[in-house]
């Protein structure tokens, strides 16, 4: 039997592999950027004004904060950036990350984009899922009626109708192509009716194989409950759960609408508490692996390594499809290289689209950073000791 490998984090010849000497002090300005808070916020609202002016600062963006965190404009643009992390055993996932008019015309063009991302990937060896988010295929107004058991008119239906077919669509797409396809998280007051929408697309398409994913947010406090209880109809209904676990993206907007609306927070008290119940969801899914696949989408170091240790006690092969581990390209190379140097199955989000249309995603990388307790300053001192380190080995 083989021995389990060896995994540090702490690797950064192994974590930096990937950067030339350019390319980390690229990656030294960005987080020394996002490790200074009024830095940072200044320098996004700069960004914004001068592509409001139509200012010529694309060049700038791509050497810069869009250049670390997305792969491109295009989807050819993308494919590069995925084909350097393949090269050190990373796959990854194209993300279109622009947010739309949320118009009819929006709709259907960011669903033919996501279709074409699936196209492109199927093309290849190491882009093995798409991805979804619903409230970029369709109004999400009647979805918060549905889930309040309000009565839609004639026009919402046909609009939620129009977005269930989308969904359908391409979780068809993945299927007859060979891919998987996450389903990301929604806030809090719909979410009952895009896990609608995805269970019936794993009943029609999971059968055989684990195809489409659904997204647990570990910072509600009901979220444990609600996986456990995803498991069971899925064994009594005869499809496979493919379940993404992340802690979660909107605590704040969560809290607040709880309180101006007066109804409990269904956030987690604290920090302890979310990493607890993301913990025994990771425990849960592994220890039902052969009903359950797993996308562990954290950059939580302890979080995992626990899903190694777990992989290790119920014998899944690393390389299976069984379970995959998730970061956001650009965040926590010292966790994806050293897993996938380790033979696990890691993928990188790979976010791509026009440079001013992706700006909303890059403020909230930035704000994500600069918020998240440690996480720009510990990328910031992991790049810091690379750099100490090669200079000390030239």
């Amino acid at each position: 039997m083989p021995t389990k490998p060896t995994i540090s984090f702490e690797n950064l010849e192994i974590a930096f592999a990937s950067k030339t000497d350019a390319e980390l002090k690229r990656t030294h300005l960005v987080f020394s950027l996002l490790n200074n808070k009024t830095l940072s916020d200044i320098g996004i609202a700069l960004t914004h004004f001068a592509l409001k002016l139509k200012l010529p600062i694309k060049w700038i963006m791509k050497q810069t904060m869009f250049g670390h965190f997305c792969g491109g404009e295009t989807i050819q643009e993308s494919i590069k950036a995925c084909e350097s992390l393949a090269n050190y055993g990373i796959e990854a996932i194209l993300d279109y990350s622009v947010e739309g008019k949320g118009d009819e015309e929006s709709f259907e063009k960011t669903t033919e984009e996501i279709r074409q991302t699936m196209v492109a990937s199927a093309k290849t060896d190491y882009m093995p899922f798409g991805v979804i988010k619903v409230t970029g295929l369709g109004d999400y107004h009647p979805m918060i009626k549905i889930q309040a058991g309000e009565p839609l008119t004639v026009e919402e239906q046909e609009a939620y109708d129009r977005t269930k077919a989308r969904v359908d669509m391409l979780c068809k797409t993945a299927h007859d192509l060979g891919l998987k396809i996450l389903i990301d998280a929604e806030e809090s007051w719909f979410q009952d009716t895009v896990d609608e929408l995805t269970y019936d697309a794993m009943e029609k398409y999971n059968k055989e194989r684990c195809v489409v994913y659904n997204t647990y947010q570990m910072y509600r406090h009901d979220m444990l409950g609600r996986l456990k209880k995803a498991k069971e109809t899925a064994a009594q209904k005869g499809y496979l759960l493919g379940a993404k676990l992340v802690r979660g993206a909107y605590m704040e907007k969560e809290g607040e609408r709880a309180e101006r609306l007066k109804y409990p927070s269904p956030i987690q008290p604290n920090k302890q508490a979310t990493d607890h119940d993301y913990n025994a969801a990771v425990e849960f899914c592994i220890s039902h692996h052969e009903r359950v696949f797993l996308m562990c989408g954290s950059h939580n170091e302890n979080s995992n390594l626990l899903a190694t240790a777990l992989m290790d006690k119920y014998n899944i092969d690393p390389k299976s499809d069984q379970v995959f581990f998730a970061q956001l390209y650009g965040m926590s190379d010292n966790i994806s290289f050293n897993l996938a140097n380790a033979g696990y199955r890691v993928v990188k989000y790979v976010p791509y689209g026009p440079v001013e249309k992706v700006m909303p995603y890059l403020t909230r990388r930035a704000a994500e950073n600069s918020s998240i307790a440690g996480q720009s300053s510990r990328e910031f001192e992991l790049i810091k000791r690379e750099m100490k380190r090669r200079k000390a080995v030239a």
